[in-house]
């Protein structure tokens, strides 16, 4: 029994397997693919650089399950499985471990880091709120840099191309006696989509200090400044509602971290600040007004705190334990009539990854959470994992999970008022603040196998998730007393019966020869079901896949190719009551070909890049402007092409 048990203990821990790579995201302990509670994928620092992405949320469309697209050149709508609004808020988005969603959900086109920094993503598909708390509802995608001692030096690196691209980049790391710092500075240009007011211009400056205090202690430093001008709007929307205007932003961060780590035993303790902002202002008009005064200003603050505990229990099990506090206050006068909104939340955390037998694991997580003005909610996650052989690893697993409350579809109040008259002519939002939080229950099986032959893997998920409480965007009767408006207002209200969402993904590695490696990723969805409400059929697409082709021919060149293909989306929910409309499935085409080489004795690297080549598609529509032309896309991609040159300095 001893020996048998001993036996599969060395080959669960062979050399081959001990090639998976590790991950830190998924239970906050550090285990490799094959003992995650979940599907976990992994953009590495190679890949990134081979695809000559320009944004983050490009990376993210070669990950299985989600869906991403493009309303404009420079908005990014990002979600897993596509069940969203226009802003998606089910998604935590981490930076080095600080949050970088807020109320109203993440900006893409802003985010503090840049993409020559980033060491990995770590991608958790399917909600891992047990973890993180309610913004991970759907999944977490953990961005982190490099330690800034890992290279030394400068680097930089220019991107010229149509659609006016013009990008400098910048980086330059140094360390000394146990301290490292990285500075990265990147300025980013483009006119977006053709025939569109789409202009992009964003200044982003990041530092990160790592300073080892001795042999078990670090501290780290990361800051951050981030501001964006672009253009948004249509000319002729209804009313001018969605007039062409400027979006200005800034962004700034603080994070101070300490970790300590002695032998199988680990702490850790965060501090991060952010304040963010931004100015967007433009005049409606129409039936007998004009100059009526409309913006989506908004000013926010977040402070989080967190501590965090790992070590082993004895020799086969780890635990995890952590608490959390967290407040955010945000301000936007015209969508926020009664005030500044403030939301505070607490976490206390653990997470027990425990082998039973060599073969069998098993990973047990809850959190505890008290939001403003909600009850406390317990969310839980159990996982079973079957090392059925060195190479084959099957998995099942539950977790419920609570969305985070949206603050605009609680509070949301939004009044427009005539300036000459002072009379009431629009309100398309009225507040409901009894509306439920949206709950999740999510089961799912999945299977992790390698194939010496090929060098290959492949990770399967199958789901379903059954979503409580589904929010929706409806005609709302107005208040008592008040005169019609020019249009009938909207509230968000939950749906009676649950949305069940059920599907298979996986992804497909192989390097079938030196030099070359391809990545299949496919995700085939069953149409949500249980409520067959507009809002809900089609908002998430049939199926998605993705082709990628990595190939280095020797002498420095090499090539990157990636095919999408996306099923018909009908992505959020509009801003004209009762206007639907689904965008058809399209197919595009990512190149880029590049020569590595030697300039005057330093590394240098040119190359050539293309997006969204061949037909012109349309990705995401803006509802309101689409209803007005029914018959054409009203905002199809472009194509851009663009030179880079980047070297050491």
């Amino acid at each position: 029994m001893l020996a048998d048990y001993a036996a599969r203990a060395e080959e669960a821990e062979s050399p081959f397997f001990e090639e998976l790579p590790t991950v830190l995201s998924a239970s906050r302990l550090p285990q490799t693919l094959n003992e995650a509670p979940g599907a976990v994928t992994i953009l590495d620092r190679e890949f990134i650089r081979a695809t000559g992405y320009r944004d983050v949320a490009r990376l993210l469309r070669l990950v299985p399950g989600m869906q991403i697209g493009q309303e404009r050149g420079n908005v990014q709508w990002v979600t897993y499985h596509g069940l969203s609004g226009e802003t998606p808020t089910e998604i935590q988005v981490l930076i080095d471990g600080r949050s970088a969603s807020h109320y109203a959900g993440v900006n893409w086109a802003g985010l503090p880091v840049t993409i020559e920094e980033i060491e990995r993503i770590e991608v958790i598909r399917g909600t891992n709120s047990n973890a993180y708390g309610a913004n991970a509802f759907l999944g977490v995608i953990n961005i982190i840099t490099r330690h800034s001692q890992q290279t030394q030096g400068a680097w930089g690196q220019v991107n010229a191309g149509s659609q006016g691209i013009a990008d400098l980049q910048a980086s330059w790391s140094g360390s000394s006696d146990g301290l490292g710092v990285r500075l990265s500075a990147v300025q980013t240009h483009d006119n977006g989509f053709s025939g569109l007011h789409d202009s992009r211009k964003s200044q982003t400056l990041t530092l990160r200090s790592d300073y080892r205090l001795d042999g078990h202690n670090e501290l780290t430093l990361r800051a951050s400044h981030n501001r964006i001008e672009r253009g948004m709007g249509y000319r002729d929307s209804l009313f001018n509602n969605n007039g062409e205007r400027d979006l200005g932003s800034e962004s700034s961060t603080l994070q101070l971290g300490w970790r300590r780590a002695v032998e199988d035993e680990e702490w850790l303790a965060n501090l991060h600040f952010t304040k963010d902002g931004g100015m967007e202002r433009w005049f409606g008009s129409g039936l007998g007004y004009s100059a009526v005064p409309l913006n989506r200003d908004y000013r926010s603050e977040s402070a989080n705190a967190e501590i965090q505990h790992r070590f082993a229990l004895n020799a086969q099990a780890r635990l995890v334990w952590g608490l959390e506090a967290q407040w955010e206050t945000g301000t936007a006068p015209f969508r926020f009539t009664t005030g500044p909104k403030t939301e505070r939340q607490y976490r206390a955390f653990t997470n027990l990854d425990w082998r039973i037998t060599p073969t069998w694991q098993l990973n047990l997580g809850g959190l505890v959470e008290k939001s403003t003005d909600t009850t406390t909610q317990l969310i839980p996650r159990a996982f079973l994992n079957w090392q059925a052989s060195a190479s084959d690893t099957f998995r099942a697993g539950y977790a419920r999970a609570w969305q985070p409350r949206n603050l605009f579809n609680y509070f949301g109040d939004v009044r427009v008022y005539d300036p000459q008259s002072g009379k009431l002519i629009a309100w398309p939002y009225l507040p409901n603040p009894n509306l439920r939080r949206t709950r999740i229950d999510s089961f799912e099986v999945g299977y992790l196998g390698r194939f010496r032959a090929i060098d290959s893997t492949l990770d399967v998920r199958i789901f379903n998730e059954r979503i409580s409480n589904f929010v929706v965007r409806q005609i709302a009767p107005l208040p008592a007393g008040q005169p019609p408006l020019l249009l009938p207002p909207t509230q968000f209200v939950n749906l009676p019966d649950p949305v069940v969402l059920r599907g298979i993904e996986y992804q497909f590695r192989a390097k079938p020869r030196p030099g070359s490696e391809i990545v299949f990723n496919h995700t085939l969805f069953a149409h949500p079901h249980g409520n067959q409400d507009q809002q809900v059929t089609g908002r998430s697409a049939p199926y998605v896949a993705s082709l990628s082709w990595l190939q280095s021919y020797g002498g420095g060149w090499q090539s990157t190719a990636s095919l999408l293909r996306m099923g018909p989306l009908a992505g959020g929910y509009g801003y004209v009551p009762g206007s639907a409309y689904t965008v058809r499935a399209y197919t595009t085409l990512d190149l880029r070909i590049a020569r590595s080489f030697i300039l005057d004795g330093r590394k240098a690297e040119i190359a050539l890049n293309g997006i969204n080549l061949g037909p012109r598609h349309q990705e995401i529509a803006d509802r309101s402007e689409q209803t007005s032309h029914p018959d054409k896309p009203i905002n199809p991609t472009s194509s851009m092409v663009w030179l880079s040159l980047a070297m050491e300095l």
